[in-house]
């Protein structure tokens, strides 16, 4: 079942002075239309009435809401979907455990994964970095700058959307864009901005 997948996905991130819950009322107001939340701080039980209150604010604005890794709870909250960060993961058993309606997101860092990703017929994009250093999320993978994504062009067998993520900034997404990726994801070039949603507008203007 092919699914509407935004060239924009905006990441929330754990702030010590700004919950995931304000981080995704600035979004939606500016415009974001794709929300992942992730929260690696919090408990199932702890994220449950924050999860809810953000999925209200989502379905408010019409924007999807993305669960990282959590997929087990979907049958609590009312969200679209589940991107996956385990790279080992069993993408058709998750597959199975969502149900087709439910969008699947995967991690890839390289070629040979971004390939295992596309085989498995099951999943609906994939995230793919990182671009550049990030201190949003421990990674010890080669950076693969505006290079490794054009080696993309060398790969036509892989048509599953791929969505450059990882220490991307305003300046880099035009280029970004030029070597043929799907969309950008972003975090902390946001959520760090002084204006958090003038930046989201801005870069929503350079994608769309």
């Amino acid at each position: 079942m092919k699914k509407y997948i935004s060239r924009f996905h905006y990441l929330t991130q754990d702030l010590p002075h700004r919950s995931h819950a304000e981080q995704v009322n600035i979004a939606c107001g500016a415009g974001a239309n794709w929300i992942q939340y992730r929260c690696l701080t919090k408990t199932d039980e702890e994220l449950i009435e924050e999860l809810n209150e953000i999925a209200a604010t989502c379905d408010e604005w019409g924007a999807t809401l993305i669960l990282t890794n959590r997929y087990h709870l979907l049958d609590k909250v009312d969200a679209q979907g589940v991107h996956v960060e385990d790279f080992d993961a069993d993408f058709e058993a998750i597959r199975q455990h969502i149900g087709d309606e439910k969008t699947l997101g995967a991690s890839a860092t390289n070629i040979q994964r971004l390939t295992r990703v596309q085989q498995s017929g099951v999943v609906d994009y994939c995230g793919y970095g990182p671009f550049a250093h990030t201190d949003t999320k421990p990674n010890n993978s080669p950076l693969l700058g505006f290079v490794g994504y054009s080696e993309l062009q060398k790969h036509p067998e892989i048509d599953v959307p791929v969505i450059a993520v990882g220490g991307i900034q305003l300046a880099d997404i035009d280029l970004l864009l030029e070597t043929g990726v799907y969309g950008i994801a972003v975090s902390a070039a946001v959520n760090l901005a002084v204006d958090p949603g003038r930046v989201l507008k801005e870069i929503y203007r350079k994608i769309y």
